[in-house]
């Protein structure tokens, strides 16, 4: 049965090309279009759609809000189009967070060349939200973080605190994908200052990366930020791989660094969770942790296999838990996992890890 669309976006030459794009795909049928969530919602009342295709800024409702409406009463996979600009990659983390499950990147103009180059990766996209399983979006949780623990105050530490426990030596890799952005606030805004060193990787288009980043960053006891060439892994502190770059991990004696660079796809992938998770296990070995997380695709299964043969602790996140469970079920059939455990279980995970 073919997966029912409805597009909402104010832009006519948008709806339009997407339409005539998602034509060929037999799989897909746009069941309907409308200017704004208003007429959306009139119309989704005949036929209601699998994946709703959505713009983030509508005159009189913003994607948003009609987001966090669908998610409060009748929660549907949402694909997001945005513009690729600082200002429309914090709206769009703002729709991640309230409960959308992948996201189209669009120019400002251009669009209907730009639409023409990337029929295939908005088809893939409506056929990975097609398959998660969103949940009824709660009112969010107003964390309220601890003093950020920073490579100054980690260094200025008096003999007997932080500074004489173990740091460095020991690190954690994260790796996930569709549903990742809620799945590692979930995670990051439960650990303490004294968090173990942490790098991720989360599939993310350039210039979000840095927005999501500092959105966590907001949130979290721990510090968050988007990943630079040599910066070292410390306690209390979490990197994110920069959008369109990889990120691997480097051993200088008993410290971790990170190298971010540039290189083709891997698996599909720019940022790859399998660079990430490979580095490590050459880098680290036993020293190292891995999460395989929500995710489509197989991107890190293999990667975290090498880091249990090199002896680290491997871990993925369980089916009921995940939105999408592709990553960590490939990983699983690899026999890359040491143990499934749930997502409201990984902060513990981590932290016994020091």
């Amino acid at each position: 049965m073919a997966i029912k669309v409805m597009i909402v976006d104010d832009s006519a030459v948008m709806r339009e090309a997407m339409q005539q794009l998602l034509k060929p795909h037999k799989d897909i049928e746009v069941i309907g279009a409308a200017m704004d969530p208003i007429l959306a919602l009139q119309k989704m009342q005949n036929v209601w759609p699998d994946v709703i295709l959505l713009d983030v800024e509508m005159p009189r409702m913003d994607g948003i809000s009609f987001l966090r409406q669908i998610m409060a009463t009748r929660p549907t996979p949402v694909v997001i189009c945005s513009t690729l600009t600082e200002k429309g990659a914090d709206i769009t983390l703002q729709a991640l967070a309230a409960g959308a499950v992948e996201v189209i990147c669009k120019p400002t103009s251009g669009l209907r060349d730009f639409l023409q180059q990337s029929a295939q990766d908005m088809a893939n996209a409506i056929r990975t939200a097609a398959q998660a399983r969103v949940k009824q979006q709660p009112a969010a949780a107003l964390h309220k973080p601890a003093a950020k623990l920073n490579a100054d105050v980690l260094l200025s530490a008096p003999s007997g605190g932080l500074v004489n426990q173990r740091t460095t030596e020991k690190i954690i890799v994260l790796g996930t994908s569709t549903g990742g952005t809620q799945a590692l606030e979930s995670v990051l805004t439960e650990l303490p200052v004294n968090a173990p060193p942490i790098a991720i990787v989360q599939h993310m288009p350039e210039k979000f990366t840095r927005s999501f980043a500092e959105r966590l960053n907001s949130i979290c006891a721990i510090e968050v930020r988007e990943a630079q060439d040599g910066d070292r892994l410390l306690p209390g502190l979490a990197l994110i791989a920069p959008g369109g770059r990889h990120m691997l991990v480097k051993r200088s004696g008993g410290q971790y660094h990170v190298e971010v660079k540039d290189g083709p796809l891997v698996s599909r992938h720019r940022p790859s969770v399998d660079v990430l998770f490979r580095s490590t296990a050459v880098q680290a070995g036993r020293n190292a942790l891995g999460v395989i997380m929500t995710g489509m695709g197989d991107d890190g299964a293999r990667g975290l296999k090498e880091m249990r043969e090199a002896g680290a602790r491997t871990y993925g996140q369980d089916e009921h838990s995940c939105v999408v469970f592709g990553m960590p079920k490939e990983a699983i059939k690899l026999g890359a996992v040491e143990q499934v455990i749930a997502l409201d279980e990984i902060p513990a995970v981590l932290m016994a890890w020091r």
